[in-house]
């Protein structure tokens, strides 16, 4: 029996590559960019199964306009699957699977990180030295904002929001609050849920966004929540882009409408609008978020296990839809 031809969107680490190859029949791209439209609609009518990930575009029209659809499923690599039409895919009897517990706690340390960088402003700190003009130590020097003690709080409390509230809680004593859709139980530290967005917003110090990527939540952090905050306050977005008004975002930092922000991800990346790039409250990363060589390969064998179980008959361990 011929195995499986799946498609791997970008490179993986070796290792999950070694893993694939062993028992998939695997095609791989050439180049390191996201898939067009066009080619995902030669990937559903050509392969097995695919391991697409961050920006691949298997959009309605991707499946609408593939003619005689053999791929069955789309293993992502990753937690975030807003790059797929998932309504779409289950119309046409595609399986959609993620890889959620292995992203949990690298993304969490971003988060942290983002904080601690944009508070401290460390990477204004880190010019000044390399452009060789810091005359030495003194003491209203690039004085930045105190992180221990102060209150946090996050906008989507799943796993990755419940490892940034501990972290913060048990390593900085900071004050949690959150919202959440649904109620959320025991969040695993003293943490308090709010009514609405609106009341955590207006009442922290730092916004952290950790929501999942989607129709309800494109744009939920738009110029009327963010004119909510406090004008000292730091915003950390370590989610997905199209969560915030970026330009919303632009015009109230611009604005002093808020201290600072602190950002992994963009509306459009690779594209980050050079308003962001000239601010100096700003902190841009390169989506950074699971990239670490351990995380990386969990994901990608987390992805080849939801394959493993599929094309075994079994329903996949990480299924979305």
């Amino acid at each position: 029996m011929s195995r499986p031809r799946v498609l791997v969107s970008r490179s993986l680490p070796d290792r999950v590559m070694s893993s694939a190859e062993a028992e998939f029949e695997v095609v791989r791209r050439s180049v390191e960019s996201p898939m067009s439209v066009h080619e995902a609609i030669e990937c559903l009518g050509s392969c097995d199964g695919a391991v697409p990930t961050l920006a691949d575009a298997f959009t309605a029209d991707a499946f609408a306009q593939a003619p005689n659809l053999r791929c069955k499923i789309l293993a992502n690599f990753g937690a975030g699957y807003n790059h797929i039409d998932v309504d779409a895919a289950t119309n046409a009897g595609i399986v959609v699977s993620n890889t959620p517990g292995a992203v949990t706690d690298a993304t969490a340390d971003i988060g942290i990180s983002l904080i601690l960088m944009t508070a401290r402003r460390t990477v204004e700190g880190d010019r000044l030295v390399r452009s060789g003009n810091w005359t030495g130590w003194h003491p209203t020097q690039m004085l930045g904002n105190h992180v221990t003690g102060k209150t946090v709080g996050i906008i989507g409390m799943g796993r990755i929001g419940k490892e940034i509230a501990k972290r913060c809680h048990y390593g900085f004593r900071m004050n949690v609050i959150f919202f959440n859709r649904s109620r959320v139980g025991d969040p695993g530290m003293p943490a308090r849920q709010l009514e609405t967005p609106n009341d955590v917003m207006s009442r922290a110090d730092f916004i952290v966004v950790a929501v999942p990527a989607g129709p309800q939540t494109h744009h939920l952090i738009d110029a009327s929540l963010l004119a909510t905050m406090q004008s000292h306050a730091i915003f950390v977005n370590i989610s997905r882009g199209d969560v915030v008004d970026e330009t919303a975002l632009i015009s109230a930092l611009e604005n002093g409408k808020i201290g600072g922000a602190g950002l992994d991800v963009y509306e459009f990346e690779p594209s980050v609008p050079r308003e962001l790039v000239e601010l100096e409250n700003v902190v841009l990363l390169p989506h950074l978020g699971t990239s670490v060589l351990e995380v990386r390969e969990s994901m990608g064998m987390l992805a080849l296990d939801n394959l493993r179980s599929f094309f075994s008959g079994n329903d996949p361990p990480n299924r979305v839809c």
